[in-house]
């Protein structure tokens, strides 16, 4: 679990500053700055603190799956035998450490967890749902393969 931090009040130039990065997190300090209307050195301190905060988690490639030979996204809802901590945190690990599990959500109502998974063909989608309902404490594991993904965003609207 994260440590509790202090989240800084938001104006509106630390919200441009987000709406910007979320677009495009390769700009530069100074590209940034102009975009939000103010210079480069407390654009830079403003980044920084939006990092600190845990605000701005991080910057990574948004790669398409296909391109890359993972022909299919999946999503896994799955129930487990008790809803004890110790199960919850421990199914937690074990799909935290499979590397085509690329979201895993705790959910309410009609079961325990949500997961997103991708699969290089039905073979190993096949072999990862049995891999998921043989696993320890899983009563059940419902499978939703998608067609076609029309919207895709990141983070939250501003």
């Amino acid at each position: 679990m994260k440590p509790h931090i202090e989240t800084p009040v938001l104006d509106a130039i630390d919200r441009r500053i987000l709406a910007e990065l979320q677009e495009d997190g390769r700009m530069t300090n100074v590209e940034l700055a102009r975009r939000a209307g103010i210079s480069a050195p407390p654009c830079l301190r403003r980044v920084r603190r939006l990092e600190e905060a845990g605000i701005i988690r991080g910057y990574h490639a948004d790669t398409d799956p296909q391109l890359l030979n993972w022909e299919i996204t999946f999503f896994a809802i799955v129930g487990l035998e008790s809803q004890k901590e110790l199960v919850l945190s421990g199914f937690e690990q074990m799909v935290g450490d499979w590397p085509e599990v690329r979201e895993c959500h705790m959910i309410r109502g009609g079961g325990d967890f949500l997961l997103r998974l991708v699969a290089r063909d039905t073979a190993h989608e096949n072999a990862l749902t049995q891999r998921l309902t043989g696993s320890a404490h899983v009563s059940r594991v419902q499978t939703l393969q998608t067609i076609r993904t029309s919207r895709h965003l990141t983070g939250v609207p501003f």
